[in-house]
């Protein structure tokens, strides 16, 4: 099968690695305002912020980063054709074992690791709904937004992910970072990812339903001692609304508010923006030198 046969439905969760899971639990329950899914696998704790199974997985481990990425697929055809299609390219493939689909609410899925990156990428289809809808607690979160990684050479990750995975390229800032977006999925981006000399993790986002919440974000954090490393701002490539604040182990997390769309048939072309502040804030702020910062990838083994 070719690389247009692969057709995601979403971003469908991120998997993060933390040094004390019940420090991190806490915090992305009461700060950023997740709610707990039980996990039947010791050292490991899961969250939703929409009417899905889980939309985040925190795993206990030596040192923060990311674990894995899993996108969600159009069909089982789609996931098929993934499956295929890497397999063409000599990537091997990590099948998920019955407990762990069983524990994720999973139908069937596999795992690869991004040759580029380095990380897991997991493709799954058929994830369970939630046994309620998702009920906020202090932010009216929509949906898990998008995730950046930080990567050596961003070009070849970007020329992989849009030949041999059927991403699409929305806008990308000079020399900096590239904002894909997984067709069909409308959204500006659901995965970024930023050139940097040491590949690793760089934020996590989730998306806001009122600007509001962006703004009582900054005094949630402030209250509870989370660092804020950039904004409130807006970014000309998705017009989104941002907050940018860092979680118990110095990861990178967002919340936003707006993003561009795109239609499946004849979208507008991706644009280059200059190597300029203006190109990722329209306010002229800047980041902290600890934004995006902490965060490194794990490898992918059996089992994992």
């Amino acid at each position: 099968m070719a690389a247009a046969d692969i057709r995601y439905n979403r971003l469908g969760y991120v998997a993060l690695n933390v040094t004390d899971l019940a420090r991190s639990a806490q915090f992305y329950e009461t700060v950023v305002g997740l709610t707990p899914v039980a996990s039947s696998i010791p050292g490991q704790q899961m969250f939703r912020c929409t009417g899905h199974h889980h939309d985040i997985l925190l795993c206990q481990a030596p040192e923060p980063g990311l674990k894995r990425v899993g996108w969600s697929m159009e069909s089982r055809a789609s996931l098929s054709a993934a499956r295929s299609h890497l397999a063409s390219l000599g990537i091997a493939a990590v099948e998920i074992a019955a407990d762990e689909l069983a524990d994720l609410g999973l139908a069937t899925g596999f795992r690869v690791t991004e040759p580029n990156s380095g990380a897991t990428f997991e493709f799954f289809h058929g994830m369970a709904a939630a046994s309620g809808a998702f009920v906020p607690t202090h932010t009216k979160i929509v949906r898990l937004g998008h995730t950046v990684l930080r990567v050596r050479d961003r070009l070849a990750t970007e020329a992989f992910l849009t030949s041999e995975l059927n991403f699409r390229l929305s806008d990308s800032v000079e020399g900096a970072v590239s904002f894909l977006r997984c067709h069909p999925n409308p959204l500006h981006h659901s995965l970024g990812i930023s050139g940097a000399p040491v590949p690793g993790f760089h934020h996590v986002n989730f998306m806001v339903t009122e600007v509001d919440d962006v703004g009582k974000a900054l005094w949630r954090c402030k209250a509870n001692g989370a660092d804020i490393v950039f904004g409130p701002g807006r970014h000309p490539p998705s017009e989104s609304m941002f907050l940018y604040f860092l979680d118990p182990d110095g990861m990178t997390v967002e919340y936003s508010f707006g993003m561009e769309t795109f239609p499946e048939a004849d979208p507008r072309p991706p644009r280059l923006l200059p190597m300029r502040l203006d190109s990722i804030d329209y306010w002229g702020g800047a980041p902290d030198k600890r934004f995006a910062s902490v965060g490194s990838i794990e490898a992918l083994v059996a089992g994992a």
